[in-house]
C-alpha cells in the first residue's frame, strides 16, 4: 500500500472535503475529461481511506495519533473510518466462542417472537446432562439480569429450577427482592423439602425475602381452594402475584415428572387421559395447553383445583423465563412458545435445534 506523505494526505483530504478541489483551492486540471477526473478523485479518496483504516485497525493507533501523524483533524480521520465501512474496505466479522450458539438463538427469537433465548451447551443428549447445563445457564441469566426490588415468581415443582438454584452464585448487586412461590408447595415430605429449599435458597442468593404458598399445588375441589384462600398467610403471598416482575418456570409435558408424582400434586390417569383427548401437550404450573398454545379448560379436571397463579396472568408479567430441555418435552416447549406463555427461553443445543426444525 502506498504510504502518503503529510503534504499528500493534506492535499487529498482537502479535495475530499471540498468535493474535488485541491487544498490550495485550485480546480483539478481542466484538460482532463470529467469522467477521468471523477475516477482519479475517487481512486485517490479510496486509497486515503484505506491508509487511515490500516493505521487504525492494523497498527492499532488511536484516531488522535493518526490525526497528529498526518497533520489533519481528528474529525477527518473519523469520517474516513466511517467511509471505510460503507465502501467495504473494513468488514466486521464476529466469531462466537466455542460453546455459544448466537445464530441459533437469533433464529429461535425470530421464529417465536421471543425477547431472548439462551442456549446452553450440554455435553451429551442425556436428560441429566441437559438439565445440568440448562440449570447453569438459567442461573447465570438471573445473576446478570436481576434488578433491585425485583419480585420473582417461582414455580418450585421443577427439577430444572432446582438445578438452577444449586448452581447460582449470590447476586450482591440487588437488594430488597422478594421470591414468591406461585404454585402451592405442599406435598409429600420427601419432595416438599426440595420445593421449600428452592424458594428459600433463591431468596438467600438475591438478598431477598421468601414468600411461601403453604397449600398443595392441586387441591380436591374448588370449595377446598376457596377455603385455603382465606388463610392470612396464603392471602399475603397471593397478594404479591400482581407485583411479580420476573417469573421463572419449568415447562411440563402431559406426563408428570417423577418429582411431581412423588409430591402427590398430580391428576389421575383418567384426568390426564381426558386432557390428552382434548389435545393437551404440556403444562405450566399444572395449567394445560394444546399444541397451538391455547389453554385447555377441562370441565372434569377443572383449573379451579390448581392452587396458584393463573396461566393468563403470565401475560401481564414483564419477563417470563421458561427453563426446559429434552426430547420428552419437545411438544410442551413448542406449545408454550406458540401460545406466547413465555418470552425468554433457556434450553440446550439439542432441544433448540429440534425447535428450529419444527
Amino acid at each position: 500500500m502506498h504510504n502518503y506523505s503529510q503534504d499528500e494526505f493534506r492535499r487529498h483530504a482537502g479535495a475530499f472535503r471540498n468535493g474535488g478541489e485541491s487544498s490550495s483551492g485550485r480546480d483539478l486540471p481542466a484538460a482532463r475529461k470529467p469522467a477521468e477526473r471523477c475516477a482519479m478523485r475517487n481512486g485517490a479518496q479510496a486509497r486515503l481511506i484505506a491508509e487511515v483504516a490500516r493505521m487504525y485497525y492494523e497498527e492499532r493507533r488511536t484516531q488522535l495519533e493518526i490525526a497528529t501523524s498526518l497533520n489533519v483533524s481528528q474529525g477527518t480521520v473519523c469520517r474516513f473510518l466511517k467511509r471505510a465501512e460503507k465502501l467495504g474496505i473494513v468488514r466486521t466479522t464476529i466469531s462466537p466462542p466455542v460453546g455459544t450458539f448466537v445464530d441459533l438463538e437469533e433464529l429461535l427469537e425470530r421464529k417465536f417472537g421471543l425477547s431472548q433465548v439462551i442456549i446452553a451447551q450440554a455435553p451429551n443428549g442425556s436428560e441429566e446432562s441437559m438439565q445440568g447445563a440448562v440449570g447453569a445457564a438459567a442461573a447465570h441469566f438471573l445473576e446478570i439480569t436481576l434488578k433491585p426490588r425485583a419480585v420473582i415468581g417461582v414455580a418450585s415443582w421443577s427439577a430444572s429450577l432446582l438445578s438452577m438454584v444449586e448452581q447460582m452464585h449470590p447476586v450482591w448487586k440487588v437488594s430488597e427482592c422478594k421470591v414468591v412461590q406461585i404454585l402451592g408447595g405442599e406435598g409429600h415430605p420427601s419432595t416438599e423439602k426440595h420445593a421449600c429449599y428452592l424458594v428459600s435458597q433463591l431468596a438467600r442468593l438475591v438478598q431477598g425475602d421468601a414468600h411461601f404458598l403453604p397449600t398443595p399445588g392441586l387441591v380436591a375441589s374448588k370449595e377446598a381452594a376457596d377455603v385455603l384462600a382465606q388463610d392470612p398467610h396464603v392471602r399475603e403471598t397471593m397478594e404479591l402475584f400482581d407485583r411479580i416482575t420476573v417469573a421463572v418456570l419449568g415447562i411440563g409435558s402431559i406426563e408428570p415428572s417423577p418429582w411431581l408424582v412423588g409430591s402427590g400434586n398430580t391428576f389421575s390417569i383418567e384426568e390426564l387421559q381426558s386432557l390428552e383427548d382434548k389435545g393437551a401437550v404440556g403444562n405450566i404450573c399444572l395449567h394445560f395447553y394444546s399444541a397451538s398454545g391455547e389453554e385447555i379448560r377441562d370441565a372434569v379436571v377443572g383449573g379451579n383445583r390448581v392452587f396458584g397463579l393463573k396461566l393468563e396472568r403470565l401475560k401481564s408479567i414483564p419477563m417470563v423465563v421458561g427453563v426446559a430441555c429434552g426430547e420428552r418435552k419437545h411438544q410442551a416447549i413448542l406449545g408454550a412458545l406458540r401460545g406466547r406463555w413465555i418470552n425468554v427461553l433457556v434450553t440446550d443445543q439439542f432441544t433448540a435445534e429440534s425447535l428450529v426444525m419444527t
